[in-house]
């Protein structure tokens, strides 16, 4: 059994930059095995962030900024170290934009791979070695920063708990989804470093279970009184008053404060509203997108219909041939949300003015 400093001392992601590997936490084996991959080449970071082997925003952002800078370095290689940079730049995008159409929500899979492109741009004068090299720093910065943030979201987000209080959270926004602490997760790793004493209930999530799979594997492992639910259980639960405070991470915010994240996030919304139960969005400033207006532009990623009707089961739980809808993600609308957290702070209503102000 591993415990509170071993699950946080968990890197989901991590550079080899010797090797010129990814060295990266399986998440589908989880929490029957915990087995780390080796990824070398373009094609399998794209596949371990599309099958969910990496998932959760941060770590979907590093893992892409790893993959960017390990394409940099192969196509350097192949150029004369005092090759044009437009020549090494055009293979650059080409990587940068494979990476990309991996998965379409998660905000911070763009946000990191833009951050490397402009490195590569702010270095353009530079020899390609040394490029390749800045590039390495910055994805590096990437990981390093969110552990920073993590810790942040957690100190603000203790702030608006008490001790013993019965928490309530959906899919995984843990340590596993982050560098480190995880986001809606944070206050819960820190309250239990001081005696809090919560107790949390965890959504399975359906239809990929990450609450029942991820979020009990670490909560359970450093200590923290979990009880795993399925998703309609949420509503008794409430209205038994054993969850003061809903606790949600999120995989992009639009400027008008509707965020989305993990399908069922907004049912969960909509029952604490009628119980009048604190509503909190955990949101790294890297996951606020004020070119968004509002959710409504959000595209939401769409998944094989096999993950409804087959994952998980010895055989089919469903007709064969049957319908199924299985978006990955939903919106949850502003007025649902109590106040979004950040790592520079608490944001409340109204956030088209409080949400800019968390990023400067």
């Amino acid at each position: 059994m591993l415990n509170s400093e071993s699950i946080l001392a968990i890197q989901s992601v991590r550079l080899d930059h010797v090797n010129n590997a990814i060295i990266l936490l399986d998440q589908t084996l989880i929490p029957n095995e915990t087995k780390y991959l080796t990824l070398t080449t373009q094609e399998e970071v794209w596949e371990a962030i599309y099958e969910l082997r990496v998932r959760g925003a941060p770590a979907i952002g590093i893992a892409a900024g790893f993959g960017l800078y390990l394409a940099a370095k192969n196509i350097a290689a192949n150029l004369e170290p005092t090759g044009a940079f437009d020549v090494f730049y055009t293979s650059f995008q080409q990587a940068k934009a494979y990476l990309a159409s991996s998965r379409p929500t998660a905000v911070n899979l763009f946000w990191a791979l833009d951050r490397l492109d402009a490195c590569a741009k702010a270095n353009a004068h530079l020899p390609l070695a040394e490029i390749v090299s800045a590039l390495r720093l910055e994805a590096q910065s990437i990981r390093d920063e969110d552990e920073q943030v993590c810790k942040s979201l957690g100190e603000y987000g203790l702030s608006l708990l008490k001790p013993q209080m019965g928490l309530l959270t959906h899919c995984n926004a843990g340590t596993l989804a982050t560098a480190r602490y995880g986001t809606a997760t944070a206050p819960m790793y820190l309250g239990q470093e001081r005696g809090y004493h919560f107790r949390v209930f965890a959504d399975e999530t359906r239809p990929l279970l990450q609450g029942g799979r991820l979020t009990t594997f670490e909560l359970q492992s450093a200590g923290i009184d979990v009880t795993l639910i399925c998703d309609n259980m949420a509503s008794i639960v409430m209205k038994n008053g054993w969850v003061q405070a809903v606790l949600v991470g999120c995989d992009r915010v639009a400027a008008n404060g509707d965020a989305a994240n993990k399908i069922g996030t907004s049912g969960v919304a909509i029952l604490a509203k009628y119980y009048g139960i604190p509503f909190y969005v955990f949101a790294p400033t890297s996951t606020i997108d004020l070119k968004c207006a509002t959710g409504a532009e959000i595209e939401i990623e769409l998944r094989n219909p096999d993950e409804v009707t087959k994952k998980w089961y010895a055989r089919p739980m469903a007709p064969e041939g049957v319908n199924a809808y299985n978006p990955a993600f939903d919106v949850t609308d502003q007025h649902l949300i109590t106040a979004i957290i950040t790592e520079n702070g608490i944001a409340y209503p109204p956030y088209v003015e409080t949400l800019p102000a968390m990023l400067r």
